[in-house]
């Protein structure tokens, strides 16, 4: 199976996928990797480890449906079975989520569907979590769909949160989980635990 992984910033997520393939715990292969952000960790990651990677934004193309034409055309060239956006921070082009409908799926670092929806990214999740008193909050996987963080849930993973947690403590201890979760969630679509539908 061959997958593609979307990511803006750090992409300590898509390493993890990458180890998880590499290691055989994952029966698939990170075929290609798309960042909207030209200076991301991502594309680093993905040239240490020889993997083809592409930095793809509006911005060049002049418009998103040029945008999108244009990711649907790598998708297709390296034959892609399933997307995983790992803090990619764009909307998805409708045409992308209708052709590769039900295969996309992100990772989000709260408890869905508490905490989620636009603006609710890195810092702002786990600080809003704290300023709520929240006993726990965790990790989410969803199909991706056109609203913000609004697809089916497919798997969650809970993280305490303790008593005097800064956001940034927080999200270290959630960071840490997302890259186990992401692995075993991944390894059980590919072996159809999980249905791509």
């Amino acid at each position: 199976m061959n997958i593609a992984v979307f990511a803006s910033h750090g992409g300590s997520d898509l390493q993890a996928i990458i180890d998880g393939c590499k290691s055989k715990r994952i029966g698939a292969n990170v075929s290609v990797v798309i960042s909207n952000n030209g200076s991301s960790m991502a594309l680093q990651r993905a040239n240490n480890e020889g993997i083809p990677s592409y930095h793809l934004s509006a911005k060049k193309f002049g418009s998103e449906e040029l945008l999108a034409e244009e990711i649907l055309k790598i998708l297709s060239k390296y034959q892609i079975d399933m997307i995983f956006l790992t803090g990619y921070m764009r909307m998805l082009h409708i045409s992308i989520l209708e052709k590769y409908n039900n295969r996309i799926f992100n990772i989000h670092p709260a408890l869905l569907p508490k905490f989620g929806g636009k603006g609710m990214y890195g810092m702002n999740v786990h600080t809003a979590v704290i300023e709520a008193k929240e006993k726990e909050t965790g990790v989410t996987i969803h199909r991706v769909s056109p609203e913000y963080d609004s697809g089916e849930i497919v798997a969650q993973a809970t993280v305490p949160v303790l008593e005097n947690d800064t956001p940034e403590q927080l999200g270290a201890r959630v960071l840490e989980k997302e890259h186990e979760f992401l692995v075993e969630v991944i390894a059980d679509i590919v072996s159809g635990k999980i249905t791509l539908g």
